[in-house]
């Protein structure tokens, strides 16, 4: 067995995008539907590390590492929602036909819709992860505008001085240990934080866009898992998110679960009720 295939996640393999880039993913296990996961913002592969090992036992998963992050190259272009989807486009189209089902943590959840709705034929259905969601109205607040504009050129310096990692790390310390060796090593370079901006640069203007163009599902199934935590750091904003993930599922048509014991990272606190959603859309 090599070491690769003896990871977590499984083999280390590279795709590339029609402008020569390369992007990393992992696969393992075998069987149709082909299970993608996607991240949330300034994250890598290495958050799926309690979810993706129960799934593979069933059916092929994949996980990768978006332009900048982890081993994927990064991206002269700005990060933008469009083109961060079409990444994850042409990633399905070199993994084969399908069909797939898309799993997005947090600012994933705007990813893969907007990834499904360019091709729905070969989709067979979304699990979103505490997913960014346009109908919260906190985020358009000129505070959180002000916030996540002084926040970007931050990033690279708390990555240089050690602090990003330290601010970062400790919740994705649950998972198995090859995964957290990834994590550690791979999601608080400079590279990483500077990545992290970028998407951050246009996160407001590609949400409140999502608004007046929202991604055209068709039927689709789709289920929102949203975090029910609200003590500590997230309960200002937390009722607000739940209330937007109600919103979001009416206006699908979609399937709503609760995650009672999680704030936003139910991926580190709650991953068996991700598992139970994934396992129910391939049944």
């Amino acid at each position: 067995m090599t070491e690769e295939s003896s990871h977590t996640y499984g083999i280390s393999k590279f795709a590339s995008t029609s402008d020569g880039r390369k992007l990393h993913y992992m696969v393992k296990g075998s069987g149709e539907p082909t299970v993608v996961f996607e991240s949330g913002m300034g994250a890598s592969r290495s958050n799926w590390g309690l979810v993706q090992p129960a799934i593979a036992e069933r059916v092929r998963t994949v996980v990768y590492d978006r332009a900048g992050f982890g081993k994927s190259d990064p991206d002269p272009a700005p990060r933008t929602l469009a083109r961060i989807a079409a990444d994850l486009g042409e990633l399905l189209t070199a993994l084969g036909p399908g069909p797939f089902i898309l799993v997005g943590h947090s600012w994933g959840g705007p990813i893969v819709r907007t990834a499904a709705a360019a091709d729905r034929s070969r989709i067979q259905g979304l699990v979103l992860v505490d997913p960014s969601d346009e109908h919260c109205d906190m985020y358009f607040n000129r505070s959180t505008r002000v916030y996540f504009r002084m926040s970007r050129p931050l990033y690279p310096l708390l990555a240089r001085t050690g602090l990003y990692r330290k601010m970062g790390s400790g919740p994705g310390n649950v998972q198995p240990a090859d995964v957290v060796a990834d994590h550690q090593a791979e999601d608080f370079t400079v590279q990483a934080a500077r990545t992290a901006a970028a998407e951050l640069t246009t996160f407001i203007n590609d949400l409140e866009r999502l608004r007046t163009e929202r991604p055209d599902l068709g039927s689709l199934p789709l289920t929102i898992i949203s975090g029910g935590l609200t003590t500590g750091p997230e309960r200002k904003i937390r009722p607000a998110v739940m209330a937007a993930h109600q919103q979001s599922v009416a206006a699908y048509g979609g399937r709503l679960v609760e995650a009672p014991q999680s704030g936003h990272m139910v991926n580190f606190d709650e991953p068996e009720l991700i598992v139970e959603e994934i396992i129910r859309m391939l049944e």
